[in-house]
């Protein structure tokens, strides 16, 4: 049997799970769940991966099943309470007897009464906010999407030489950044699914291009087929315009180990498209250095 673990630490793991399904549950949030039975013991664990299939709420019951009587989920979305292509997962957290709901988000997209409400109104104890900044890691680019109605979009380039190029196709592969979002959207209009296959059919239904010159009816166009994130693969002549329109969220620039390790200053063209820009993360690749930030300042959770 398990040893206990703390509801931190419980919470803390289901948003460790929520990221398996990055790049693959849109236009679903990524969300994951664990369950404790009554003396604070992990049972069960899950998170979702498609749309239509079943959510992490239910993955974990299921795992869980009798031992969840009396014990917690720590779910890192509220749960949902209306009928989709699956049942609310409120109601099958009330019918499996947990006692007691950790939440990190609330969804903006419930129905009338929220989830959190219902299971209230069950009698079940329910905390709101727990670790809602570490859940927001992996939420936030769906959120972001949710608000301004059109996807994330993350600006993959090449600044070796100190001029934003496009980045090596290798690069996005090493550094994993097409496999955390819905689209790769490449500077001459072509589109292609981050992960092949990775929303399985009918979820994601992507255009074959869209016109790179017209940011926003590219953009739209992509939320419309699905697409919460999107990854733009190419130079500073294409990105110009999406970051004129502020339609940029976060940018992962590449810097190659075989240049030269002293090198002339970028002219004025080659500064960055961001101002104020803040780097978030610094990884060293097999090829060399990518560094990982954020053009302006995340849309929070309300």
């Amino acid at each position: 049997m398990n040893a206990p673990i703390t509801e931190v630490d419980a919470m803390r793991r289901a948003i460790a799970l929520s990221a398996r399904g990055v790049g693959t549950t849109s236009p679903n949030p990524p969300v994951g769940c664990v369950i404790l039975d009554s003396a604070g013991r992990p049972v069960g664990e899950g998170y979702h991966l498609r749309k239509g299939e079943p959510h992490a709420e239910v993955h974990a019951l299921t795992a869980a099943g009798a031992l969840a009587s009396g014990g917690t989920a720590a779910v890192t979305l509220e749960p949902c309470n209306h009928h989709g292509r699956t049942p609310p997962c409120h109601q099958a957290l009330i019918d499996a007897g947990v006692a007691r709901v950790l939440i990190a988000v609330m969804d903006p997209t419930s129905r009338g009464i929220g989830g959190a409400a219902r299971l209230r109104h069950s009698g079940l104890a329910v905390e709101v906010g727990v670790l809602a900044d570490e859940a927001l890691v992996v939420l936030r680019p769906w959120l972001t999407a949710l608000k301004t109605g059109r996807p994330s979009v993350t600006w993959a380039c090449d600044i070796t030489d100190g001029y934003p190029r496009p980045m090596p196709d290798e690069v996005l592969a090493q550094g994993g950044l097409r496999y955390q979002v819905d689209a790769v959207l490449y500077g001459d209009g072509r589109v292609e699914e981050g992960l092949a296959g990775g929303h399985g059919q009918g979820a994601v239904e992507l255009p074959g291009f869209v016109p790179v010159t017209e940011p926003e009816t590219a953009l739209s166009t992509l939320y419309g087929a699905g697409a919460r994130t999107v990854l733009l693969h190419c130079g500073a002549d294409v990105a110009r315009p999406f970051a004129a329109l502020r339609l940029v969220e976060d940018v992962a620039m590449f810097l190659a180990t075989t240049a030269p390790a002293a090198s002339s200053s970028p002219s004025e063209h080659d500064l960055p498209l961001f101002s104020p820009f803040s780097i978030r993360s610094i990884r060293r690749l097999r090829a060399g250095v990518l560094v990982e930030g954020s053009t302006r300042s995340s849309i929070e959770a309300e």
